[in-house]
C-alpha cells in the first residue's frame, strides 16, 4: 500500500501545481488501479499488483505511441510518451541487460535448469523475483538465449 499512498500524494501535489498532463495521467492510473481491485475483489492492491498495473499502462502507452507515429500524429505520440515517462517514475530501477543476463544465469544454475522444456517454470520463477525490475519480454529473450546455449 506504500506505492498507493505515494500515487495519492503525488496526485494532490500535481493538482496544486496545476500540471495537467501529470494530473490526468495519475487520475487514469488511479482509475486503472481501482478497476483492477474490483476485478480481483479486494479492498486494495499490494505493491507488486500495483506495479503490474503500471507496467500494463506503460505497455499500452508504448503501443499507442507506435500507432500515432504510423498515423503521423506526432503531437499525440509525444503526449503518450510523456505519460509513459510519468508512469515509469513509479517503477523500481530497471536492470541493465548485463545485470539481467547475469541474474538469469545465476537463477537457472541454482534451479538446475538447462533444457528448453523448463522454460515456463523458469519464466514463472523469474517474473516473480524480478517483479518491476525487468519486463517479462526482456526476461523471456534472455532466458531463451541462455537455455539454447
Amino acid at each position: 500500500m506504500l506505492l498507493q499512498h505515494q500515487i495519492d500524494q503525488d496526485l494532490r501535489e500535481t493538482m496544486i501545481s496545476r500540471n495537467e498532463i501529470k494530473v490526468s495521467t495519475l487520475r487514469f492510473l488511479k482509475s486503472a488501479l481501482k478497476y483492477s481491485a474490483i476485478e480481483k475483489k479486494t479492498e486494495g492492491l499490494t505493491d507488486p499488483e500495483i506495479l503490474q498495473v503500471i507496467q500494463k499502462q506503460i505497455k499500452q502507452r508504448r503501443e499507442s505511441i507506435d500507432q500515432f507515429a504510423k498515423a503521423g500524429r506526432k503531437d499525440l505520440a509525444d503526449k503518450e510518451a510523456g505519460e509513459a515517462e510519468i508512469l515509469e517514475s513509479y517503477l523500481p530501477k530497471q536492470l541493465s541487460d548485463g545485470e539481467l543476463e547475469e541474474f538469469i544465469r545465476r537463477e537457472t544454475v541454482s534451479a538446475g535448469v538447462t533444457a528448453k522444456k523448463d522454460f515456463g517454470k523458469m519464466m514463472k520463477l523469474l517474473t516473480e523475483k524480478l517483479s518491476g525490475q525487468a519486463a517479462a519480454k526482456r526476461v523471456s529473450q534472455f532466458l531463451g538465449k541462455i537455455l539454447v546455449n
